[in-house]
């Protein structure tokens, strides 16, 4: 019942995300200051999804690695050093992936709307 209840309750707030716009009020034909202020607000929101997401997941990751590794040294002690080199270099790649998101979050930030502009 709780997790009927949760799947509902998240449905509704994504039909509530995608369709609120639909009401939104009508505006003036966008000039290309209003356009380069969406890209900036949009980036800014890409971004920092991007990086939530990314940190979350990598986070589980993380644990499920760590709890396997010390499950596997639980009960195969003898293999303590290969299990842990092993824990030690899949950790380094999982955050490695939640840094490259970092990196293309930082880029998404300093765009153009937020720099100087380019001269043609």
């Amino acid at each position: 019942m709780k997790i009927r209840f949760a799947l509902m309750l998240t449905f509704a707030l994504v039909a509530f995300g995608l369709f609120s716009p639909l009401y939104a009020q009508g505006g003036e034909p966008a000039a290309s200051s209003s356009m380069a202020v969406e890209v900036a607000r949009w980036s800014i929101i890409t971004g920092g999804f991007a990086l939530a997401i990314a940190a979350a997941f990598g986070a589980l990751a993380q644990a499920k690695g760590l709890s396997a590794a010390v499950e596997g040294i639980a009960r195969n002690p003898a293999a303590t050093n290969d299990i842990r080199g092993s824990l030690i270099l899949g950790l380094v790649l999982i955050e490695s992936l939640v840094i490259y998101v970092l990196l293309v979050s930082l880029i998404l930030f300093f765009i153009y709307p937020f720099g100087a502009p380019v001269a043609k």
